[in-house]
């Protein structure tokens, strides 16, 4: 059965609107849509020439810029603030990415890129970067790009064609965006917080992990000593890839060490069953678990400390340092500094994957605080995190909710209050 319309509501090419809400195509709410310039850039210049890289989750990324010296090109190619950015070939993936200039700087758009030339009358600029950032325009994007040689491509006719649902007044449009900007400026916001304290914790980690700055009531000397002597050296079992769905047993595979694991293993990505965890390494709490191949040597050894008191098991090319008398958090912390990761990858054998034995690992220098300062610093380390997590948690949430009020707001599902002029008594 065909659900129920809801009264007030129509269906159309970009899903359910307002009945008072119209459907237009892009090319009768712009004068023209534009071509980027075509000259050579070179890392150095007057002026930088944003590429398909800058247009990151609707917003210019000032990052990677390449520069142009031509006049004549920075004379035609000039943004504009309030100019939205199409990215029109490339992958799939990345045509239709679309970005709006603030003015944040002056800059030029390359020829990869069309600038849309909008009738500011009928059209507002930042509205249409939200539009054009939904989950039905992307899909409209599928429905008309061509693929040639690989190469996708959106051209300017057919950019034109966009379907833009449009509330009736202009000013709508206008209201919309401003409440998506306080969602993204909320986003922004806690960006920048997270990027700071982890600012902070890594200066703390460079001050407390090498002893150039100790805390409150701590003194005396660090000692040398190799990694074989904080403890014994196992190795882990192998756990193919179809195994770490095959239960309920959680399990650290080594590649996760790279991807999923920093410090410390916070929470498990391979579940086995206990049929694999027969031939696997049980892990015991205050391990730590090494990385054994990799792709760089850079990168080689990488660890995490295991500090859960559950049963858990360890996959295969991972090597396991099982403590004692060591703090595991601290040492989760420690053997991921430069002065360690540059002696692991002078140990590292191979060139396309790159190996470390429990041999070489244990050959492997540290200066290491009594215990008890190990726990203090861990303690100054973990809390930081938990702020960090606390935070990225609210960056999450605040994500989420600026998604959920695209989908809302720019279809008319949900509907913002007329401003009431306040009357004097």
């Amino acid at each position: 059965m065909t659900p129920t319309m809801q009264p007030g509501y129509q269906q159309t090419e970009v899903g359910v609107i307002p009945e008072d809400w119209s459907v237009v195509p892009l090319g009768r709410l712009v004068r023209s849509v534009e071509y980027g310039s075509s000259a050579k850039s070179r890392p150095h210049g007057a002026v930088p020439v944003l590429r398909m890289g800058n247009l990151q989750d609707g917003k210019i990324d000032w990052a990677d810029l390449v520069y142009t010296d031509d006049a004549a090109e920075i004379e035609k190619y000039a943004l504009r603030p309030g100019d939205v950015l199409f990215n029109r070939t490339n992958t799939i993936d990345l045509v239709g990415k679309t970005a709006i200039y603030r003015g944040e700087r002056a800059a030029v758009f390359a020829g990869y890129l069309i600038r849309i030339n909008l009738k500011p009358d009928l059209l507002d600029s930042r509205y249409l970067n939200y539009i054009l950032n939904t989950e039905f325009a992307r899909k409209y994007s599928l429905k008309v790009l061509s693929v040639a040689v690989g190469q996708a491509n959106i051209n300017g006719q057919k950019l034109k064609t966009y379907p833009i649902p449009l509330p009736p007044d202009r000013t709508d449009q206008a209201r919309i965006a401003d409440a998506l900007s306080d969602a993204e400026d909320l986003i922004a916001s806690l960006e920048q917080l997270v990027a700071k304290k982890r600012q902070i914790k890594h200066g703390a980690m460079h001050d407390l992990l090498t002893g150039s700055k100790r805390l409150p009531g701590f003194s005396g000397e660090w000692e040398t000593k190799r990694l074989g002597e904080l403890g014994e050296f196992l190795k882990g079992s192998g756990v193919t890839k179809s195994q770490t769905l095959s239960g309920d047993i959680p399990c650290v595979r080594y590649g996760e060490i790279y991807t999923r694991h920093n410090d410390h293993v916070r929470a498990f990505y391979s579940w086995i069953s206990r049929q694999v965890a027969q031939t696997a390494t049980r892990l015991e709490h205050g391990d730590i678990l090494f990385a054994g191949s990799g792709e760089t040597k850079e990168e080689i050894g990488k660890c995490v400390a295991f500090v859960h008191k559950i049963e858990a098991y360890a996959g295969g090319d991972i090597v396991i340092l099982r403590t004692v008398g060591a703090d595991p958090l601290f040492l989760g912390y420690y053997l991921n500094t430069p002065d360690i990761a540059r002696q692991k990858a002078s140990r590292g054998q191979g060139d396309a994957v790159v190996h470390i034995s429990a041999s070489a690992l244990s050959a492997v220098r540290g200066k290491f605080p009594k215990l008890d300062e190990q726990q203090a610093i861990a303690l100054v380390l973990s809390d930081m995190d938990g702020e960090i997590a606390a935070v990225a948690a609210k960056l999450d949430k605040a994500r989420q909710v600026k998604q959920g009020m695209m989908q809302e707001l720019l279809t008319g599902r949900t509907r913002l209050a007329t401003p009431t002029t306040a009357t004097a008594r």
